[in-house]
């Protein structure tokens, strides 16, 4: 992607609270997703979520990374990552990623942001950027994500269940919208007679904790065929040399990777003995 088109959509992120990228994925990577998914529902035999807020009619599936290979090039891409890296910065980490895939008949989501629950007076700066993938066409019949635009910077936070004039977010299959957790938003109503697929995945600061534990719910000897980058975004490291050490270790030593920064202390002592030799 271009330095000009990063920009522009991180600009619409902070103005409008979302933005979407068209076709960002080749059709041949959304089709070789949504075979994985349906693998992986038949052979693990997954089945609807059990709360009306996940959907009764919609399948979801958790820690996506440790069911196949191809999964590791979604929170990686190089349409998507360079935004959400331009919003909150390069050490940002993936706080979710989990499939959307609302059968016929499923109701829509109430409005809602994904980041109500954290005790930060509104607005404020973006904290979680999420990625949803259409891996089908979104449409306003097959449950399309609705948005409210501007809403992020609104100073409350919706209330639970009532009903708000939104936005239909369409777009054709393989495009990507990304916006700020605190954007009102929920999924649409599939009143079609066909599956509608999709992924959430959800990028935070280096300095907040992950919404899934993927230190604990990636087995290790998976997280250590990861790119490193994607064991970074794991929590295989340290936000500005001081958030997440084990024992003034860079953690992503432990999947046998060579340390990545220094410790923010070490590196000042550093700082120190270059300018002393000068």
């Amino acid at each position: 992607m271009l330095e000009a088109d990063i920009q522009a959509h991180a600009d619409r992120i902070r103005e409008n609270g979302f933005t979407v990228i068209e076709h960002a994925a080749s059709p041949e990577l959304v089709e070789s997703l949504k075979t994985a998914l349906l693998r992986i529902e038949r052979d693990h035999n997954l089945g609807f979520a059990k709360t009306s807020f996940e959907g009764f009619k919609t399948v979801r599936i958790n820690n996506l990374l440790t069911y196949d290979d191809i999964f590791w090039e979604v929170p990686l891409h190089d349409n998507v990552l360079p935004v959400v890296e331009r919003v909150l910065d390069k050490e940002c980490l993936l706080s979710s990623f989990c499939s959307l895939v609302l059968g016929p008949g499923q109701e829509a989501q109430p409005i809602h942001e994904d980041t109500q629950l954290i005790p930060l007076p509104r607005p404020h700066i973006p904290i979680t950027i999420n990625a949803i993938w259409a891996l089908s066409d979104f449409r306003e019949d097959n449950g399309a994500t609705r948005i409210i635009p501007g809403s992020h910077k609104y100073d409350s936070s919706p209330e639970y269940g009532k009903a708000y004039d939104a936005v239909t977010a369409t777009m054709p299959a393989g495009s990507v919208m990304l916006f700020d957790s605190a954007l009102w938003h929920g999924g649409g109503a599939n009143t079609s007679a066909a599956r509608r697929f999709a992924f959430s995945c959800a990028y935070c600061w280096g300095w907040m904790r992950q919404q899934e534990n993927l230190q604990l719910g990636i087995p290790r000897e998976t997280a250590m065929r990861f790119p490193r980058r994607l064991q970074e975004l794991c929590g295989y490291s340290v936000y500005k040399g001081q958030f997440g050490h084990i024992d003034n270790h860079d953690p992503i030593e432990l999947l046998g990777r060579e340390r990545g920064k220094r410790m923010v202390w070490e590196a000042t002592d550093a700082k120190k003995a270059r300018m002393a030799g000068q």
